[in-house]
């Protein structure tokens, strides 16, 4: 079984995370909600991935987040790949901005309350990765 380690983070503004809707550009999970995602590329560790992501598809610089949680990778099977897996790093940042700048990879933002994620069609298993960061 091939797999691809990639990032996940949520951005957490109040009460409110933020989700943001792939678009018809990536190579994958088009048009699904995720959270700030990317994968893993060598020699980086999940957590400069992360921060790195965030800067790129939300606009949003270091010094804007606070780490409030990480929790130890989740593997996924997707159904839409036969034969892969997905290693997710998970991430939970806090952040004050909730200006958001979209770059190609996503479509549409939005600021949601958790509980809230079961009214999206998302990437597979977000609600499990964001539980468990919450």
């Amino acid at each position: 079984m091939r797999s691809t380690d990639i990032v996940t983070s949520f951005l957490k503004n109040d009460d409110k995370i933020l989700l943001l809707k792939r678009s018809e550009q990536v190579k994958s999970m088009k048009n699904l909600w995720a959270g700030v995602s990317g994968i893993l590329e060598k020699n980086e560790t999940p957590l400069s991935r992360a921060k790195n992501e965030i800067f790129e598809e939300a606009g949003i610089n270091e010094e804007q987040i606070a780490l409030l949680k990480s929790v130890d990778e989740i593997k996924i099977i997707s159904p839409q790949y036969k034969d892969h897996q997905w290693n997710v790093f998970p991430f939970l940042f806090k952040t004050n901005s909730t200006k958001i700048n979209l770059n190609w990879e996503n479509s549409e933002f939005v600021w949601i309350k958790p509980t809230e994620i079961v009214n999206y069609k998302t990437v597979p298993d977000l609600d499990k990765i964001l539980s468990n960061l919450l």
